[in-house]
């Protein structure tokens, strides 16, 4: 790989000997020449200084002894010696090969990036923790969580610092996750984190499978949340947990109900090889989806979601495009197809019309992920007649946001550093602008894949690269190249935030019980988190690329399972090392053979 300066006139790319000496590496080996010095190369050079003197001793035989050869058997000798003569020379370079082990190559900035960051989820779990967790002052904790409700609701994520329990970001963070590994799957095995991050998915489908009762046919409640936030009154580790936790359901919630239906069918995809669990899965999200629409599609006439202190749905029709899209790949049951392509549900899900937060994917809003995912089967299937008009718009729409991504566009504002405002100068950035780099690189993969040399935004044509270009400088400006050289990376290089907003890791491992009071010193302490939350994604800088380390400050502080399931998705999909590129197939493995109706005969005007 080779070497990118920085802002400061060092090297931007990390080195084996730059990364925490307290994680080790399975590569690092050191070899002692002296150790491996060939028994055959000795003898190979013995033979060499003898040589002269048998030679001697040979012309002195020859002048004693004369006698005929036979050619056949002249032929014969000349031919084994030469085959010895080549096996000695194999044998002698080989030898010398060995003095010259080359190490393995270092890791590039975004594959060590990707493995941290998903680190994180490791140190989010709740409940009874796996022996490989490998987060050392992690321990189990909430194991009581929903006791009487159903079968209990042990297990999932904490959603951030704060020990609570959110279906609906957590849901968001799955189908995330999800879509990277059926796009690049490839990528992450490169890597060795496959199967890390397929364990991490199913921790939290697992979870998500006990919100509601998964068995039944039909449900008529699901949880919202689990805990409750107390960051003004109560600092404590999750494990010094002793009281009991509220649980709270709703009975109508469609945004919520639809993005789990995406979880959950992207998820099945995942783990289609395991056909028990996927019929699972997709079973789930079919009564999700029908909970979340009450089966009239287009025509729900139902009420929003219930409001909430921090997870708040604007809408839910975007969730109903996003979660039948999911649902259309991992059924492949034309009606999901149908509703989504539908001119009424696009309608009022406002899916072509603008706005301030248009095309800002996240946990709120789908538009852009959705129209992504819709243009995917239009780009790859070829639908046509009677979906094409409605995916040819998907496509177009998404074309105009990715295009207002790049820096010739007036959409956004950028900072000074060049980060990109996808939030208009609000709080918590860097979660958008990962999703944003992610649907960037995907885009310009699907370009690649249909052998599409670029795109045409307004006047200008941008190669495809462009698109990847630009994901590549917003990453780069989260991982540390930017005005205050820092990365929002917590573990990634020597300058991270050191007070995170984080119970868990600002309170010593040691300590194994203590009252909500008792936990307040260790939030208001002027000192370092004793425990490093390696991987995780703060909420980032301001709009002037100011940023406060406040561990009371969770707008700048505070990482989230929805904003580091962004990250991974876009620093997968911008690794280097793979030639197969996306997965063209995998996600479309449930969609039977295509059989194309004939459009309507044209209309002939009456004579």
């Amino acid at each position: 790989m080779s070497e990118r300066s920085n802002l400061w006139g060092g090297t931007f790319d990390i080195t084996l000997e730059m990364e925490d000496q307290s994680i080790e590496s399975p590569h690092r080996h050191y070899y002692d020449r002296s150790a491996y010095q060939s028994p055959l190369e000795d003898e190979v050079k013995q033979g060499w200084l003898l040589r002269p003197a048998m030679d001697m001793e040979m012309k002195r035989k020859k002048k004693k002894r004369c006698f005929n050869i036979n050619p056949t058997v002249l032929i014969r000798s000349l031919v084994v010696v030469a085959v010895l003569a080549g096996f000695v020379a194999l044998v002698a370079f080989l030898a010398t090969r060995r003095h010259h082990h080359r190490p393995p190559p270092v890791q590039d900035n975004y594959t060590i990036a990707l493995q941290r960051a998903l680190m994180f989820f490791n140190a989010q779990r709740s409940g009874k923790l796996p022996a490989n967790n490998h987060v050392s002052w992690r321990g189990d904790s909430c194991l009581d969580d929903g006791n009487g409700y159903l079968n209990g609701l042990q297990g999932g994520y904490y959603d951030g610092g704060d020990a609570v329990k959110y279906s609906f970001p957590a849901s968001f963070a799955m189908t995330m996750l999800s879509w990277s590994v059926l796009e690049y799957s490839a990528k992450y095995e490169t890597a060795g984190e496959l199967n890390h991050v397929k364990d991490i998915i199913r921790w939290g489908t697992d979870y998500l499978l006990k919100t509601f009762n998964s068995s039944a046919d039909t449900i008529d409640k699901i949880v919202l949340q689990v805990g409750k936030n107390s960051s003004e009154n109560c600092w404590i580790r999750p494990e010094s947990i002793n009281y009991p936790r509220p649980v709270i359901p709703c009975s109508t919630c469609p945004a919520l109900a639809a993005e789990m239906a995406a979880a959950l069918a992207a998820a099945s995809i995942v783990f289609k090889d395991d056909h028990k669990y996927s019929k699972k899965l997709v079973h789930g999200a079919d009564i999700l989806f029908k909970f979340a629409t009450k089966g009239e599609g287009e025509r729900y006439a139902g009420g929003s979601d219930p409001p909430s202190n921090f997870y708040n749905s604007s809408g839910f029709w975007d969730e109903f495009v996003w979660g039948g899209a999911w649902m259309y790949c991992a059924t492949g049951n034309s009606s999901y197809i149908d509703l989504v392509t539908s001119p009424g549900l696009a309608k009022h899900a406002e899916a072509f019309w603008g706005g301030p937060d248009h095309g800002v994917h996240g946990w709120d809003n789908k538009h852009a992920g959705a129209q992504l995912l819709m243009s995917r089967l239009r780009m790859f299937l070829d639908f046509g007649y009677p979906y094409e008009e409605m995916l040819k718009k998907f496509h177009e729409q998404i074309s105009e946001i990715i295009c207002s991504y790049l820096p010739g566009s007036h959409n956004f504002k950028r900072t000074n550093g060049g980060l990109i405002e996808l939030n208009h100068g609000k709080p918590k950035p860097l979660q958008y602008v990962t999703n944003a780099a992610f649907l960037a690189t995907l885009y310009a993969d699907y370009l690649e894949a249909t052998l599409t040399p670029g795109w045409q935004c307004g006047a200008k044509f941008y190669p495809k690269d462009a698109f990847r270009d630009f994901a590549k400088t917003q990453i780069d400006y989260i991982l540390g190249r930017n005005l205050r050289h820092m990365s929002y990376v917590v573990g990634f290089s020597d300058h991270f935030p050191r007070y995170v907003h984080h119970k868990g890791a600002s309170i010593p491992g040691y300590i194994k019980h203590q009252s909500c009071q008792e936990g307040l010193r260790w939030k208001e302490s002027k000192k370092p988190n004793p425990n490093t939350i390696v991987g995780a994604m703060v909420g980032g800088p301001d709009k002037h690329d100011g940023f406060q380390d406040n561990r009371s400050n969770y707008n700048f502080t505070e990482p989230t399972i929805a904003g580091n399931a962004g990250l991974v998705a876009a620093l997968v999909a911008l690794l280097d090392g793979s030639k197969t590129g996306i997965d063209k197939n995998t996600m479309f493995y449930a969609i039977p053979p295509f059989s194309m109706p004939r459009p309507p005969p044209p209309l002939v005007g009456k004579p």
